[in-house]
């Protein structure tokens, strides 16, 4: 046989074997694509709560998913996580998952610690006690843990409590808003993320306008405390808060049903003649200048209203649901008379 026969069948055989070799990368990658990509009942209905643990490795969660039959291998599971870069931040948390997810989809949801949430609604005008009852209520944390938690000093992590008398705690500072937290988060987590959400809503411009007022932010927040257990409206905040500010300026007392109420823990409208003789530092009835502390949690419109009050030719007001100013005590009498009279 010549030599160039020998070649062409030389050349023949590793096309046919370079062909075959392909071929079968090709299914290898396929295949490698399919247990990624492909569930393994995309047609499931079936959903359950997974629980990945602290701790856990990204081959202890293979071999429950694989074992729960959610994924077809753990191997798979192990070898995408790896490649992806992401076996080292599946996060610990439950999570909603199927058997019509794929290995794709449930490593980057355990990455991006995409965890079943829970919502956290923590209102305007609520104290520290309101807000532990509600946490234990929704079985977050015991109300007195978490009680014990606010009296703790944290003007290390935030800034805006360093103004803040040392055992002040953080009444004031809980931000009022709606939040979505993981379960199984703690009284710390919740403190945590409150307090960075009140970090952020009270912005650089605000913090500079209260510094050229020559205010602390502590005294702002005692403030719209105060303004927003007493009104409701955006505008009468900003006319009580002018009227307030005007009266310390003067000496004159506050003379605050919200302050004696949060003394005794009532929820009334007004104060009883009696509880504004009570010896405290919160009664603004017996005591001129701000209450010792905040009284609520403030939203951003009460913040603002401290911050940047309405200047009238008002001293007094009455309210309930509908705002009444006077100028002089003669006149809030009057108006208080009426008030009474029309009920």
């Amino acid at each position: 046989m010549k030599k160039r026969d020998l070649s062409k069948i030389s050349i023949k055989f590793f096309e046919k074997i370079s062909s075959t070799v392909i071929t079968i990368l090709v299914l290898i990658v396929i295949f490698i694509i399919l247990q990624i990509y492909l569930p393994i009942n995309p047609t499931s209905h079936e959903n359950i709560v997974f629980t990945v643990e602290k701790g856990w490795s990204d081959d202890q969660i293979a071999s429950k998913l694989e074992e729960l039959k959610i994924i077809r291998s753990s191997l798979f599971f192990q070898f995408y996580a790896i490649v992806s870069l992401k076996h080292s931040s599946l996060q610990a948390g439950e999570y909603n998952i199927s058997p019509k997810m794929s290995t794709y989809t449930i490593v980057n949801k355990m990455a991006k610690g995409d965890v079943i949430k829970d919502k956290v609604v923590i209102l305007e005008g609520w104290n520290i006690k309101d807000i532990a009852e509600y946490l234990e209520l929704k079985e977050i944390c015991k109300k007195e843990y978490f009680t014990s938690l606010t009296k703790i000093d944290y003007s290390a992590q935030f800034n805006f409590l360093k103004d803040a008398p040392k055992k002040a705690g953080i009444e004031g500072y809980i931000f009022p808003d709606t939040y979505q937290i993981a379960k199984g988060e703690s009284c710390e987590d919740i403190i945590d993320i409150t307090l960075k959400n009140f970090d952020k809503k009270l912005t650089p411009e605000l913090r500079v306008e209260i510094i050229k007022q020559k205010k602390t932010i502590f005294d702002i927040i005692i403030m719209a405390s105060m303004i927003e257990k007493e009104v409701r409206t955006t505008e009468d905040k900003k006319i009580v808060s002018g009227i307030l500010w005007k009266r310390l300026s003067v000496g004159m007392p506050l003379q605050l049903d919200a302050t004696v109420n949060y003394i005794t823990g009532k929820n009334d409208p007004g104060a009883k003649i009696k509880d504004t003789k009570i010896d405290s530092p919160y009664n603004t009835y017996k005591y001129a200048g701000l209450p010792k502390g905040p009284i609520s949690s403030p939203g951003i419109n009460s913040i603002m209203a401290a911050i940047y009050p309405k200047k009238t030719s008002y001293w007094y007001y009455m309210t309930d649901g509908v705002t009444i100013f006077s100028e002089t005590f003669a006149q809030h009498k009057a108006a208080i008379a009426n008030y009474k009279a029309s009920k």
